[in-house]
């Protein structure tokens, strides 16, 4: 004999669950550090004349509620995201993948180019697409690029 459950138990049940499942993000998550990463090799590079491009790459929220200063539900780096960087005319220049502290860097000659992030497995959609230029070679500091994807979690 078939049991019928009620609708709103079914849904009690599931919203327990993902509930459940926020929480434990929440107190797993991994912060992000405004220091830069101490292992060179941990940031993926492509090598050539011009300046550099540098970035990172992070998801958010990480909790349901964020409250500030909360460095449970501060954004979490995104390791492994492939970034397309492309001409203003759309064709592709160069593709990088951030390391494992969600960071990438790589050097590109003066000129305007779009980063055009991938869809990454577990997280909502892509990245929007960033314009940015770049100087002439030589330039004191990099240009500094931050890339955030939505994890879906409202």
């Amino acid at each position: 004999m078939r049991q019928h459950r009620h609708p709103a138990m079914v849904m009690t049940i599931a919203l327990a669950a993902v509930l459940a499942a926020l929480l434990s993000a929440c107190t797993t998550g991994t912060s992000v550090s405004s220091k830069p990463s101490a292992t060179p090799s941990a940031v993926p590079s492509v090598s050539g004349s011009g300046s550099r491009v540098a970035g990172v790459a992070t998801a958010g929220p990480v909790c349901p509620v964020e409250r500030p200063g909360d460095s449970a539900c501060a954004p979490r780096v995104v390791a492994g995201a492939t970034l397309v960087v492309t001409s203003t005319a759309g064709s592709e220049v160069v593709r990088v993948r951030t390391g494992a502290d969600g960071r990438f860097e790589l050097s590109l000659p003066a000129g305007a180019y779009i980063l055009v992030p991938q869809p990454v497995d577990g997280l909502m959609g892509t990245a929007p697409s960033i314009p940015f230029s770049v100087d002439a070679a030589g330039a004191p500091s990099p240009t500094r690029l931050q890339v955030q994807y939505d994890t879906g979690i409202r």
